[in-house]
C-alpha cells in the first residue's frame, strides 16, 4: 500500500492496512486520480508516512519479497504470540509466505517448527534446508493422527479450499490458527472444531507501516531472507510460466535497474 484516507479509526490506530480507502502499490487510484503502477514505474513518489528505511544488513535482492510476504506473515505471527520461546508452531504450505513463516519462527525462538503439507517431495526441503524441526503429509492420516493436538498455532498460507477441521485438530485447546492464504471457495469450517477446544480462527491481510519497519528491522538482526530467483525484466514471461507450474523456490525478483530498458 502506499496512500490511505489518514482519518478513519484504522488509520488513526496505525493500522492503515485495514482502511477501507487503503490505495493499493499496483493499479490502484490514488488521492490524487492517478494510477499506481509500483515496481514497474521509471519513478515513484509517495508519502513519507508510506516509507520504510531499509537496513543496509538486509541484501536487497533476497529481502524484496520480505515487503510483502514476509510482512504477511510476520504481523499476525507477532500479534497472536505464534513462535514464542518454547511453542510449537505449524505452517501449512511452504512456498512464498510459508517457507518465511518457518524462517521467522526459527529466529522468534519457537521451541518446535512443523511443516504441514500436501506435497511429499517438500518433505527433504523444509527438514533440510529450512531447518523446520518435523514435516507432516496432510495427506497421510497416520502422520496427522500422531501431530493431532499438538500445536499451540498455526500459520495457514495454503489456497486450497479443503476443510480445516483436520488442521484445527493439530491445535492444542486454546490454540490459534491464522488464515493468510486466499482460497477461490468457501472455505468449510466446524463449529465444534472450534468450540471443542476454546479454539480460535482469525485472518490477517498485509500488514501496517510500523508493523513493517519492524519487521524489516528484526529480519535485519536475526539474518532472515525470502530464497529468491532474481531475473531480468526480458525473462518475465517465462517467469510467470513457470510460475503457473509452481516452479519457483519461492520468489521470483526482477532485477529492473541493470535490465529494464526504455525504447
Amino acid at each position: 500500500m502506499v496512500n490511505a484516507c489518514r482519518a478513519c479509526e484504522s488509520c488513526e490506530e496505525g493500522a492503515e492496512n485495514y482502511c477501507a480507502r487503503v490505495v493499493l502499490t499496483y493499479n490502484s487510484r490514488d488521492r490524487d486520480g492517478a494510477v499506481t503502477r509500483g515496481g514497474y514505474s521509471d519513478m515513484v513518489v509517495a508519502d513519507a508516512r508510506f516509507v520504510v528505511r531499509f537496513p543496509d544488513a538486509l541484501p536487497l535482492d533476497a529481502a524484496a519479497p520480505l515487503l510483502c510476504a514476509g510482512a504477511t506473515v510476520y504481523a499476525p505471527m507477532r500479534r497472536h504470540a505464534l513462535g514464542a520461546p518454547g511453542s510449537h508452531v505449524g505452517v501449512i504450505g511452504l512456498g512464498g509466505l510459508g517457507h518465511v513463516a518457518v524462517k521467522f519462527a526459527r529466529a522468534f525462538g519457537a521451541g518446535k517448527v512443523t511443516v504441514i503439507s500436501t506435497s511429499p517431495a517438500k518433505r527433504e526441503e523444509a527438514l533440510e534446508r529450512l531447518g523446520a524441526d518435523a514435516f507432516v503429509l496432510s495427506t497421510d492420516a497416520a502422520e496427522m493422527k500422531a501431530a493431532a493436538g499438538t500445536m499451540h498455532g498455526i500459520v495457514n498460507t495454503a489456497s486450497a479450499a479443503a476443510s480445516l477441521h483436520p488442521y484445527l485438530a493439530l491445535l492444542k485447546p486454546h490454540g490459534k490458527m491464522i488464515l493468510l492464504g486466499i482460497p477461490d471457495k468457501p472455505l468449510q469450517v466446524s463449529a465444534f472444531a472450534l468450540i471443542g477446544g476454546g479454539k480460535t480462527l482469525a485472518g490477517s491481510c498485509m500488514a501496517s507501516i510500523s508493523e513493517t519497519q519492524e519487521m524489516l528491522d528484526f529480519a535485519a538482526e536475526h539474518g532472515v531472507a525470502a530464497d529468491v530467483e532474481v531475473i531480468g525484466a526480458g525473462e518475465v514471461n517465462a517467469a510467470m510460466e513457470r510460475l503457473a507450474k509452481g516452479d519457483v523456490r519461492y520468489r521470483f525478483v526482477i532485477d529492473v535497474g541493470n535490465t529494464l530498458k526504455a525504447d
